[in-house]
């Protein structure tokens, strides 16, 4: 019995996931994922206009992922500063979660795709500093950060080192868990 479209269309992405899961990091082509779905290539054109189309839907995936847990956070957490603690550790999470896809959050998957893709996905980022940028100001008129904390620093350098925990788990070979040490580590970014 042949899939559904939109059951294929979400085997496809979860088979490309899968293999961006591969430390080694090797190019995912269209003939290896047909290969790996026993399809012909012309069939995965036929749910995709284009392997940037299939990426597409991966940071579609990723942006649903995220800020759906993200925003609940901002909805059912009412200390600002618990809300960033919280937001935090949930990048962190997804990521330990989705290896294959922390290597599309980290660009490291879209070398030599099309350049809108990491556009996307800088776009994703630039989305989780500004969500944070939200509850760290919201922490400042509760008091738990004085008036004249610099949020916008404070969310920069929290998403960089999201970023930089997402780069040593891939570059690592998915080795160096990014929430290893999370507990001393928001003692010192917290502040």
């Amino acid at each position: 019995m042949a899939a559904k479209p939109g059951e294929r269309k979400l085997q496809i992405l979860q088979t490309i996931a899968a293999m961006l899961e591969n430390p080694a990091g090797e190019k995912v082509t269209t003939a290896l994922l047909a290969a790996k779905l026993v399809v012909s290539e012309a069939a995965l054109y036929r749910h995709f206009a284009s392997k940037a189309q299939m990426y597409e839907g991966l940071i579609e995936f990723i942006e649903s992922g995220i800020f759906s847990v993200l925003n609940q956070i901002g909805v059912d957490e009412e200390s600002g500063l618990r809300q960033v603690e919280l937001m935090v550790a949930t990048t962190l999470r997804f990521a330990q979660k989705n290896r294959g896809l922390t290597r599309v959050l980290i660009g490291d998957a879209l070398v030599h795709e099309n350049p809108r893709l990491q556009v996307r996905i800088n776009q994703v980022t630039d989305r989780i500093e500004a969500t944070l940028k939200q509850s760290l100001r919201i922490a400042v008129t509760q008091g738990r950060l004085p008036a004249e904390h610099d949020v916008g620093a404070h969310a920069a350098i929290l998403v960089d080192y999201v970023i930089g925990r997402w780069h040593r788990f891939v570059k690592s070979g998915f080795k160096n868990d990014p929430m290893d040490q999370w507990t001393q580590h928001w003692l010192l970014l917290q502040r």
